[in-house]
């Protein structure tokens, strides 16, 4: 199996823990991490989350409880969830997944300081869509 860059750690087990809603990862480098869903859903690659650009981002909140209804492969390079709440149009490539399972303590420290500055509680439901025109999600 590759991932996007060359040379890069490769997942050489993934498991899926329902219960506790955590994904965990082995790399080849000997990494052994577990993502919670949660995180996984709130920094998803895809454009729903990420926008189109820097300062598009969409903040995510809700997501506590979220749980994994399915994990497709993508290539030899990712996999695809899909979430409880319907997202599914995240494709986490391998080096994307090191990145959240390696970073996992700052990352939710920074979710937390995003959300303090938008004055919003982690578990505040997610606002109406509206307004948006792009068809790609």
């Amino acid at each position: 199996m590759a991932g996007l860059v060359s040379g890069a750690p490769t997942p050489v087990d993934i498991t899926v823990h329902s219960q506790s809603r955590v994904l965990e990862v082995t790399f080849s480098d000997g990494l052994n991490c577990r993502i919670p869903f949660e995180l996984m859903r709130v920094y998803s690659p895809s454009a729903e989350v990420q926008g189109h650009g820097p300062g598009q981002e969409v903040l995510q909140t809700g997501k506590r409880d979220v749980t994994l209804t399915a994990l497709e492969p993508v290539g030899n390079y990712a996999v695809q969830p899909a979430f409880s709440d319907g997202h599914d149009s995240g494709i986490f490539s391998w080096d994307y997944l090191y990145f959240l399972g390696s970073q996992t303590d700052q990352l939710w420290a920074d979710y937390a300081a995003r959300l303090q500055a938008a004055g919003v509680d982690r578990d505040a439901p997610m606002p109406e869509k509206g307004g948006h025109a792009c068809g790609n999600h």
